[in-house]
């Protein structure tokens, strides 16, 4: 019997989170047919190119989730059942364990808005029905009409753009582009790598890059000389976009032969100041942009994550393993500096500006004002809730600061920034978040009743700002 049959999660229905008829026509008729542009994310290439089948449930659903192994971590689930070397079938067994402990906590409307939306699974994931969710899902996982491909094809996913290194082939973007997959796919090219000079592994980048490039840096010049050969080599394979993850988007005075003398200090091996790091990064982020804007592209910046927090887990596991957390830097200053430097000299493309830290929001929503100078549409964005902040109170918040000091009808909307296939009912959230939030103020007489208006502007945000934003 499919596990369908009991226990039905009749929370989730079709009007969930949309509180009266305003918010839910609104979502069912303007926002739910609208196709999915995701336009940030971490899906694996060749896993798209290869249209890869998953064997099990937790292979595609637990294995490199973040979220989900914070949550059994804090819920007290040993290390062998998260990244460990427990069988598949026992991890899976131990998140079943942690769901209903989640509550409140988005992992519990994720978890069962995803086990609907791609298995037709309507029972509550817990210890009792954790087999037959976990035999159900698996068997439909070896069906052709789960693989990679078909499960971004059921989401009605028109572009995915996915984050690569300067130094990747793009070979997997060009497998998909001469394949006969009609959902877009393209890249962001994010050099985070080649901006972060005191990094313990920068020079050995240094020699991935010369390598690629064919340009031997032994000079700031010559960096910069490869980064340009490899943005060239993107933008030759269809690549529109940069993306960068920075604590903070750094900003100091500097002379050429200031950054020239840091460059050699660092390939010497010889330690650098706060100062001289941030006078790198100002140089070389500079660079970058004006690039970009050369090309015509769009840049976005990611702000505010305190990552790596954990050594002993760090020594352990590695970086990027769930220790990571929201940091409280400072952040407007040099933002400003950094945005109004190149918009002195007409080199500030169109930007999109993340952060982490929720006590930012009215800063960001204020700050890409200072920017809009009328020769694009929404050509400043403050990106989507992002990380910590891609749930119901995160997006609301971010929602709000926006509609408030600056045009929600000109937000490119949301992304899933995310490594897994089964990630694009954050889409839905989303536009339900949205819709409410609409339907609410229409219930309230603070917005007219007129879907003509109201509907399209959930449509805008939903769908047309972001196809007009990046021209896909």
């Amino acid at each position: 019997m499919s596990t369908s049959a009991s226990i039905n999660t009749t929370f989730i229905n079709d009007d969930f989170l949309l509180e009266n008829k305003f918010s839910q026509r609104l979502y069912h008729e303007f926002a739910a047919p609208m196709p999915i542009i995701d336009y940030h994310c971490h899906l694996p290439p060749n896993e798209i190119a290869s249209n890869r089948s998953f064997e099990n449930l937790t292979k595609i659903w637990i294995n490199g989730d973040h979220y989900k192994w914070r949550a059994m971590r804090t819920f007290g689930i040993d290390e062998k059942y998260i990244t460990g070397n427990a069988p598949d079938k026992e991890k899976f067994i131990q998140w079943a364990k942690t769901v209903p402990y989640t509550l409140r906590n988005p992992l519990y409307h994720w978890t069962h808005l995803e086990l609907q939306r791609y298995f037709d699974i309507n029972t509550l994931l817990n210890p009792n029905t954790a087999n037959a969710i976990y035999d159900e899902a698996t068997s439909k996982l070896q069906t052709k009409a789960f693989t990679c491909q078909n499960l971004i094809n059921k989401m009605n996913v028109e572009v995915i753009c996915t984050t690569e290194d300067p130094i990747d082939s793009l070979d997997h973007h060009v497998q998909i582009a001469n394949s006969n997959f009609d959902v877009k796919v393209s890249t962001a090219f994010r050099p985070d790598k080649a901006i972060l000079i005191t990094t313990g592994t920068y020079l050995e980048y240094l020699d991935k890059l010369s390598g690629v490039s064919g340009v031997s840096i032994d000079s700031y010049k010559s960096l910069c000389d490869a980064l340009s050969l490899r943005l060239d080599y993107f933008d030759q394979h269809g690549c529109k976009l940069s993306d960068h993850g920075l604590s903070y988007v750094p900003y100091r005075e500097f002379t050429e032969t200031e950054i020239e003398s840091i460059f050699q200090k660092r390939r010497n091996k010889k330690e650098l100041s706060l100062e001289d790091d941030e006078k790198f990064q100002t140089a070389i982020l500079l660079f970058l942009c004006k690039q970009y804007h050369q090309r015509n592209w769009i840049q976005q910046f990611h702000l505010g994550a305190l990552r790596n927090n954990n050594d002993r887990m760090n020594r352990i596991l590695g970086p990027d393993t769930g220790w990571d957390s929201i940091g409280d830097y400072a952040q407007a200053a040099t933002l400003s500096k950094f945005l109004n430097r190149l918009d002195a000299s007409d080199h500030l493309a169109k930007t999109i500006l993340y952060n982490l830290n929720p006590a930012d929001n009215e800063m960001l929503a204020t700050m890409i004002g200072n920017f809009n100078d009328g020769k694009v549409k929404g050509k400043m964005q403050f990106g989507s809730g992002w990380w910590f902040l891609d749930q119901k109170d995160g997006m609301t918040k971010q929602i709000n600061a926006l509609s408030n000091m600056g045009l929600i009808s000109c937000f490119i909307g949301m992304l899933t920034d995310s490594r897994s296939f089964l990630s694009y009912p954050r889409h839905e959230y989303f536009r339900r978040v949205l819709c409410n939030l609409f339907g609410q103020e229409m219930q309230n007489g603070e917005l007219p009743k007129d879907f003509d208006l109201v509907g399209g502007i959930v449509q805008d945000i939903c769908y047309n700002n972001a196809k007009e934003y990046f021209n896909f």
